[in-house]
């Protein structure tokens, strides 16, 4: 047993160990299969279970289907597993930034189940981002298993994003971008490769169970050059309705919090809600992908004031689904909003211009998708990808890349925060590798603070005081009471320069007389960002830290810039 063991430990040592990179293009590969095993798996089973209840949607008890499937998915979540709701991305983000990547085991299944039982029983959610839930707690926990370090796990958890994407959308171009632009957010050349291969492999395992390629199919259409204005035009439309439903999903989330009943009754209500809608319009139940089918291709069949209407259902009814206890994701709701702004908008520009020299309504609904997905998430690459990727519709890259930027621009204006970020902003727990705040905030004060420092008496007179910093390198002295210990003051070199230089001064003057007892102090509970701030105000380089009146020791800008350098050298380097 203990041969099979060294052979195993040689072995591992030579191939996994050897080199950083091969490790992680190895790992990513399992890591992007297994991510695309999951997806595929609730791809398969929602399409299966919402075929199977289709014929019983028309009926008028069958607005209590969502409610039984929200109230079942947040007792599994919050009975079961022991996890509280949430959208999913953002609490990958938030284990990359503050957390190293680390994702509990249970959440390889917890969100797929959740997200099953919601959309599956017609709560308007999509299962994007449970399955990026999903695929990056497995690439976590491979690392994990492997016993790699922070960075390499963090590449990992973005390798299991990027397969979940690639093979639930087979778009693997979109997972590796989605991946590096939303959840890991710094592009190196190090993370690249192995989530690239990530990708390619989730959209392979999607491609050998599901052979068709495109999720949505367009019919070839043509551009021409009055697109341009009305691409513009559409980009300003969907920034609108991307801040709007934004703004929705965060207020009908908070009034849902605020609301005095038990969370799992107000999972139901919130499902029966969203089913008395789906009875009157059927096509906000669930993901959405038929209806999007019919818009891209040209053949959807609603008036344009029911289309108008459509939007604003939407948004209310995900927002209800994702605020009142229900599970899932945006993207799905994004592509179904974002293809109906389209039409609605191809419509309106139809009425005013009807002989305007302009591309397909279908194109519009890809143009919309587009801009609804880079307003909501404000990361263009990722959407212009995406949708190039799930239609095939390569052709209107140009107009896509329009769209995109100017929606997630304007956006970005009304609402500086995207919707995955703006609660950990506000919270104080986003932060990006490599940024000043991510950096300080993993440095300690226990770290920064300098305790080799020579404490003297408040009753002791100059001239031995004078003995002290003969043979003294250090310019602060703390000032320490003699009755109590207490912290009184500092005795800073510079300050006492009249006194050194005359010697009559010598025997005349105590140490509490020439103190300085207005100088700012920190706590060893601020942070950094505190401490630094203290300084800038105050125009100090050196705080002296106080504990329960008792002196800690000394933090200087200096020790703050040197250590702050071997962080950043850390967080950057390849490892």
């Amino acid at each position: 047993m203990s041969k099979l063991k060294q052979t195993y430990n040689s072995f591992y040592a030579k191939f996994f160990l050897f080199d950083d990179r091969f490790v992680l293009m190895t790992a990513g590969a399992v890591v992007g299969i297994f991510a695309g095993l999951a997806a595929v798996a609730l791809r398969l089973s929602l399409a299966t279970v919402l075929e199977f209840l289709a014929p019983y949607r028309q009926y008028a008890w069958a607005f209590i289907l969502p409610g039984i499937g929200a109230l079942f998915s947040f007792l599994f979540l919050d009975k079961v597993m022991r996890e509280g709701a949430g959208h999913g991305v953002p609490e990958v983000i938030y284990a990359v930034s503050r957390r190293g990547g680390l994702l509990r085991f249970r959440s390889t299944f917890s969100r797929l189940i959740s997200s099953f039982l919601t959309i599956a029983s017609g709560g308007s959610a999509g299962p994007e981002a449970p399955v990026v839930m999903s695929g990056s707690a497995i690439g976590s926990n491979i690392a994990k298993f492997l016993g790699l370090n922070d960075r390499q796990r963090m590449t990992l958890v973005g390798c299991g994003t990027a397969g979940a994407i690639a093979s639930i959308f087979h778009a693997p171009v979109a997972g590796l971008i989605f991946s590096i632009e939303i959840i890991l957010g710094e592009w190196k050349f190090v993370n690249i490769i192995p989530i690239a291969i990530a990708a390619v492999a989730g959209a392979q395992v999607c491609e050998a169970i599901i052979p068709t390629k495109e999720l949505f199919q367009p019919p070839p259409f043509s551009i021409f050059t009055g697109d341009i204005l009305g691409s513009i035009g559409l980009a300003l439309f969907t920034a609108v309705i991307s801040v709007i439903f934004t703004r929705t999903l965060r207020k009908v989330g908070g009034l849902a919090k605020r609301t005095p009943v038990s969370p799992w009754l107000r999972a139901m209500i919130g499902g029966c809600a969203v089913g008395s809608i789906g009875i009157f319009m059927p096509m906000v139940l669930g993901e959405g992908y038929h209806p999007i089918m019919e818009m891209v291709g040209g053949t959807f069949p609603m008036a344009f004031w029911l289309i108008f209407i459509g939007i604003f259902l939407k948004i209310f009814v995900t927002a209800i689904t994702l605020g009142w206890g229900g599970s899932g994701g945006i993207f799905a709701p994004c592509l179904l909003i974002g293809s109906l702004s389209g039409v609605v908008f191809y419509k309106a520009m139809m009425f005013i211009f009807p002989n305007a020299a302009v591309t397909s309504e279908g194109a519009y609904a890809l143009l919309g998708m587009a801009g609804i997905m880079s307003g909501v998430m404000q990361a263009p690459l990722s959407s212009i990808f995406l949708i190039a990727e799930i239609t095939g519709g390569y052709e209107a890259i140009l107009l896509l890349l329009l769209v995109s930027s100017i929606s997630s621009t304007l956006s970005h204006i009304i609402e500086p925060a995207s919707f995955y970020f703006k609660d950990l902003i506000e919270r104080g727990e986003f932060m990006r590798p490599g940024t000043d705040a991510r950096i300080l905030s993993d440095l300690s004060l226990n770290e920064i603070i300098d305790t080799n420092y020579t404490a003297v008496s408040e009753n002791m007179v100059f001239r031995e005081f004078i003995n002290i910093i003969r043979n003294s390198d250090r310019n602060h002295y703390p000032v320490i009471s003699d009755e109590t210990g207490d912290y009184l003051g500092l005795v800073r070199v510079s300050n006492i320069r009249k006194y050194a230089l005359d010697p009559a001064f010598y025997d005349m003057i105590f140490l509490n007389q020439i103190m300085d007892t207005d100088m700012v102090t920190a706590s060893v509970d601020d942070n950094l960002h505190d401490v630094l701030e203290f300084m800038e105000t105050f125009n100090i380089d050196h705080i002296p830290v106080v504990d329960h009146h008792r002196f800690s020791g000394m933090i200087s800008k200096a020790r703050i810039l040197d250590l702050y350098r071997r962080e950043l050298i850390m967080q950057t380097n390849i490892q």
